[in-house]
């Protein structure tokens, strides 16, 4: 493939689609964690950007070495993703509940949740590692990096604007976080069967 307008502007439309679970997550965080630093923001978005970075390139080299493993391997991607955001989900939900009536504003995910909930949202991007199948090492290098770049913006967006309306929800904001996430898993789940 040619390092044209078509190139830049596909693997940039491939970043916005793939960072829309990414960016619900992120609003979720944003949610449940109004008073979120903007060092922690980068850091959280930099996470998914770098999950979706990482798949799709992943995906990339199992096409170059492993393919037939990874189409066993694709069908547990949806019951993946959806274990995964209905367990921190469950949690926020369940956290949110408990301490409806608490006023104080505590850290919504720590470190590991973010790791888990960065895989999930990404999980499937390790197929787009088919449609790039043809490019080179630099081109695919070069499409993931596009992908992480957006998905960063994206989610550092999304967090904003969770933060700004979780402000407006106070204790409901983990209750509605939780229950976005586990909307997320089951909407991967199911559109993943048509």
């Amino acid at each position: 493939m040619e390092l044209g307008f078509t190139f830049f502007f596909n693997s940039i439309l491939l970043g916005v689609g793939l960072a829309m679970d990414a960016f619900s997550v992120s609003l979720a965080n944003g949610l449940n964690e109004s008073n979120m630093k903007k060092g922690k923001m980068c850091g959280v978005a930099g996470i998914f950007s770098a999950f979706q970075f990482a798949m799709p390139m992943i995906g990339w080299i199992c096409v170059s070495t492993i393919a037939q493993y990874f189409e066993a391997f694709e069908k547990c991607i949806p019951w993946i993703a959806l274990a995964l955001l209905g367990y921190i989900g469950g949690e926020m939900l369940y956290d949110g509940i408990k301490n409806q009536d608490c006023e104080e504003d505590k850290p919504a995910v720590g470190f590991r949740a973010l790791l888990v909930q960065g895989v999930a949202t990404s999980i499937d991007a390790l197929s787009v590692g088919f449609t790039i199948a043809d490019y080179n090492l630099v081109e695919a290098l070069l499409a993931c990096l596009l992908i992480g770049i957006v998905t960063f913006f994206i989610c550092f967006a999304g967090i904003a604007i969770g933060k700004k309306a979780g402000t407006k929800l106070a204790g409901k904001a983990g209750i509605l976080g939780g229950a976005i996430l586990i909307f997320i898993g089951l909407e991967i789940f199911i559109t993943s069967w048509f």
